[in-house]
Order: C-alpha cells, then structure tokens, then sequence
C-alpha cells in the first residue's frame, strides 16, 4: 500500500511518517514548499501521478486567534483545500483521512460529544474546519477529530509548561477550559490502524480517554517535572482575553469504538521523547 502524508512539516504528520515507516510500505510525505493543497490542478495533477492507496491529510490553518481577521486564507487550506485533495483522491482511488478538530463543537454541552453531535463551531477556526470535514465526508471519505496535541516535533502546549517552570514561580492557567490532551504519536497509531481497517467512511474520535483542564494538564507536566504543582493556580478563561472565543467543554466522545489510552498514561510514556527532544530544555 502506498501513503501519501500531507503537512509533512507539522508536528502531527512527522510521527505519522515515522509510524508508517514501520510497516515497511512506501510513504511520501509532503510540504507546503513541494505542494500548494490550494492549487487545485496542483493537487490533481500530484495525486493523479504518485497514485497513492492511502492519503492523511494533517496539513492545516492552526492559528486560531489569527484566524479571526483571516479567515478566508484559514479556509482555503481547512475548507477548499480538502475539497481538492477529497476530489483528487476519488479520481485516484485513493481512501482520504482528514485530520479535524474538537473545535467544531460550541462547547455548552455538559456531556462529552458523541460522533454524530451538531457541529456549532464558536470561532472562525472552527468554521473552516467544518468546512473540511464537509468536503471530505461529501465525497465519502473518513474525518478524525482529535484535541489539545502535543508531540516531540513542534511547539505544544507541554513544551511551554516546561520552560515556564523553570522562568516564572507561580503560574496562572485557564482551568474552565476541559478537554483531553492528545499525544501525536497516539493520534498517528490511530489513524494507520483506521486505514488499515475496514471501517467505513464518516467521523470518527481520535482522543486520548479521560478528560481534565489546561490547570489540570499543566499540574501534571509540574508534577513529572518534580516541580511543586501548587505553584500553578487555576483562573478563569477571561483572565486571558483572546481575540478568538474558545468552547468550555472540548470533551469528545468514542461510540464507534475504544479510546486512545488514558491521556495521563499517555503524557507518562511520552516524557522520555519529549524531554530528550533537542527543542525541549528541561528546568
């Protein structure tokens, strides 16, 4: 079988490349600098010629306040962009996995949201995001939401309560916020497994189990640092006013399967890579 990894310079897609690796079968992954997933005869013309069996799609706008004053540049790559590739991978047969987010959802629930809950993204980035998940699942393809990620290979939320420990003495982080973090390395064991099966076209979780706060992850990141955890004390989302307006519950649900382990357990068997990786300095 033969893959083909979009946003082949993000975080999500490097342990995509590594975990595909380890099946022995060709994969190619792919850039911005080597395809514009906006030129739609680019895309076509790529696909057409590379004939992949299985695309992942992890390219993506991911700034979500800058998305706010620009948001028609967001959705040209999380909305239009899919199209192209969607309608790429049709003329190729070729079988598309989207990368999507929690953010499609407005966050008023107090349940965690199931597969098929009504999307009401609150911000621009959620709009275009949508966006994508229509595109693909228009042309009978697959959509994975995942949350809150972190990895080895890029800037994450982990990385910065890491250098933070060591600068500040006490730390303010948003803790009515709740979701689940997510290993990237996780989230691509998931999506090779989902392309190797026989399950069908639609939206699916890709989530670690459980759920906690920004407060809560950031305590325990403290915590594996052997830093004191009270030094991070919990406030309120307006503490930090951000031009994009964020959901309050992130939480998704599994009902069309088993969860990604525990995200505790998760960030437990990431801290050895995360805390080795050249980019990441440990206090």
């Amino acid at each position: 079988m033969r893959w083909l990894i979009t946003g082949a310079g993000g975080m999500l897609a490097a342990d995509v490349l590594d975990r595909v690796a380890l099946t022995g079968e060709p994969v190619l992954g792919l850039g911005r600098a080597e395809l514009d997933l906006c030129d739609k005869r680019a895309v076509r013309d790529f696909v057409s010629a590379y004939r992949p069996r299985v695309v992942i799609n992890c390219a993506g706008w991911t700034a979500v306040d800058e998305a706010e004053t620009r948001e028609a540049e967001a959705l040209a790559i999380n909305g239009h962009a899919v199209h192209w590739l969607a309608e790429a991978c049709d003329l190729a047969g070729a079988r598309l996995l989207h990368v999507s987010t929690d953010y499609v959802f407005d966050g008023t629930s107090g349940l965690p949201y199931p597969e098929d809950a009504p999307a009401r993204p609150v911000n621009a980035y959620g709009r275009t995001k949508l966006a994508g998940e229509r595109a693909a699942l228009e042309h009978g393809h697959h959509v994975v939401r995942s949350a809150w990620l972190y990895g080895a290979h890029g800037a994450n939320f982990v990385r910065t309560m890491i250098r933070l420990a060591g600068e500040r003495p006490v730390l303010d982080v948003v803790d009515d916020q709740r979701g689940q973090p997510t290993w990237t390395a996780d989230l691509a064991d998931f999506l090779v497994r989902l392309a190797q099966s026989d399950q069908p076209p639609g939206v699916y979780h890709g989530t670690s189990a459980g759920e906690t706060t920004w407060c809560g992850f950031a305590k325990e990141i403290f915590t594996l640092l052997g830093a004191d955890a009270g030094r991070v004390r919990p406030v309120p989302t307006s503490a930090f006013p951000r031009p994009a307006r964020r959901p309050a519950n992130s939480v998704l649900a599994h009902t069309k399967g088993q969860p990604i382990r525990h995200w505790r357990a998760a960030l437990h068997a990431a801290w050895p890579v995360l805390t080795r990786s050249p980019q990441c300095s440990v206090a």
